[in-house]
């Protein structure tokens, strides 16, 4: 990853350029759902502020990923969920995505998770090629789980333990 760029945890303030970085970003080849308003609010209590990591240049926020408990079960409590993932333009092919998954999964590792799923678009091959590079593996496949502007895509669930030598993959 580029020197300049430096991981953080989301602020309050943050919200409207995660927005807008979330909105210059949004396409069908990486969201089911539709594009975000502009003045939709993104922190929650769903989505907290503290469950985003932001990748910063200078005073520009470059990227972010958001994780949350899988459930609220207190019994699978030890298991982590990506729930969104973004790189501007800018930042693509600099390790700026790579840091913020790593960087997700050391947080859910300090948190006691034990385990980190994500769930990605079968055509987005990008996305699915990170992952992999980052450690996780497919483990299911909802075939033809989104009807995507007259095309069947499928909903590929992937998975990364966070503890012992089971890491990313090296390369």
């Amino acid at each position: 990853m580029a020197s300049d760029v430096v991981i953080r945890p989301a602020r309050a303030e943050d919200e409207p350029n995660i927005v807008e970085l979330a909105r210059s970003v949004w396409s069908r080849v990486s969201e089911p759902g539709p594009e975000r308003p502009a003045d939709a609010a993104l922190f929650d209590e769903r989505h907290p502020v503290e469950s985003f990591l932001v990748a910063e240049r200078g005073r520009q926020i470059v990227g972010y990923v958001a994780q949350a408990p899988a459930s609220p079960l207190d019994t699978n409590r030890h298991v982590r969920h990506i729930q969104g993932l973004a790189v501007s333009e800018s930042a693509r092919g600099g390790g700026v995505g790579a840091a913020l998954v790593e960087a997700a999964c050391a947080a859910a590792r300090a948190g006691g998770a034990r385990r980190m799923n994500l769930r990605v678009l079968g055509h987005n091959e990008p996305a699915r090629q990170l992952y992999r590079r980052c450690g996780f593996e497919v483990v299911g496949v909802l075939p033809e789980e989104f009807l995507l502007d007259g095309a069947y895509v499928d909903d590929v669930w992937m998975s990364r333990p966070l503890t012992g030598a089971d890491g990313p993959a090296q390369g």
